[in-house]
């Protein structure tokens, strides 16, 4: 079976998900992921989508305000509402999956029976509406892991793998070697690796794939030896040099990258 190659919708500068599909089809791409999460618009989105014989597989939930999930008191109803929306707009579109974020930052608040009520009810909330959720890989190795076994036993909670965030992040830790037989969907883009020098910044850079020093093959081997067939994904945006490209321009030379690593491991 073909693996099917994607591409996040929000990838072109001053250009709405839903007007870069065409474009983003043109360029050779199977699938998208979008991070819009009103219902009406996402709805609209999967409709062009099957008319131009793209899927849309997954939605990114909002993240930002994730760490107030940790914390006592009303500060994370606003996000709350935002992730309610997002899996009402995918049980609507007929869209799968959700990604959420677990917490942000190198130094989220504790962990909590607080916080775990509050991701348990937006489990049962999505399960309620048939759409499953995939948690990602960021900074916390631990904050992931306690979410991952607290719901190992629910087959709607599952993995969404991103190998930036693994490599410049969690260098010595292989997400696919804990997480491989739970991998829902994937986010894939490059970067530098950790910057020892500043060991607390942020070097997550979003890159073009062969852009920064990412083990493709490696990594291509690991999601093989995991029995992954679905999706492979990129979660990149015009920006940098390519920004001297014209629209169709980038979509093309990112098919032809993630064609490229397609075709290894």
């Amino acid at each position: 079976m073909k693996q099917k190659l994607g591409i996040i919708a929000n990838c072109l500068p001053g250009v709405a998900e839903i007007d870069a599909l065409e474009k983003i089809k043109k360029a050779g791409f199977d699938m998208v992921f979008g991070g819009e999460y009103d219902p009406k618009t996402v709805c609209a989105m999967k409709e062009r989508c099957e008319r131009l014989g793209l899927s849309l597989d997954f939605l990114h939930a909002p993240f930002n305000g994730i760490n107030d999930f940790w914390v006592p008191g009303l500060a994370y109803r606003d996000l709350r509402d935002g992730i309610y929306s997002s899996i009402d707009a995918a049980s609507q579109a007929d869209v799968p999956v959700v990604v959420c974020h677990v917490s942000s930052g190198w130094f989220p608040p504790q962990l909590c029976d607080v916080g775990f009520g509050r991701f348990d009810a937006m489990v049962d909330y999505a399960i309620s509406k048939n759409v499953k959720i995939a948690f990602e890989n960021l900074r916390k190795v631990g904050n992931l892991a306690a979410i991952m076994e607290r719901y190992e036993k629910i087959p709607e909670v599952g993995f969404c793998y991103d190998c930036g965030h693994e490599h410049c992040y969690t260098e010595t830790v292989h997400f696919l070697e804990l997480y491989g037989n739970r991998v829902f969907c994937t986010h894939i883009h490059d970067n530098h690796g950790r910057d020892h020098n500043d060991y607390w910044g942020d070097p997550d850079e979003h890159l073009m794939p062969f852009d920064g020093n990412l083990d493709y093959a490696d990594m291509m081997k690991r999601l093989r030896a995991a029995e992954y067939t679905g999706a492979l994904t990129l979660e990149i945006d015009q920006k940098g040099k390519y920004l001297e490209k014209s629209h169709q321009e980038y979509l093309q030379i990112a098919f032809e990258r993630i064609k490229r690593i397609s075709q290894m491991g």
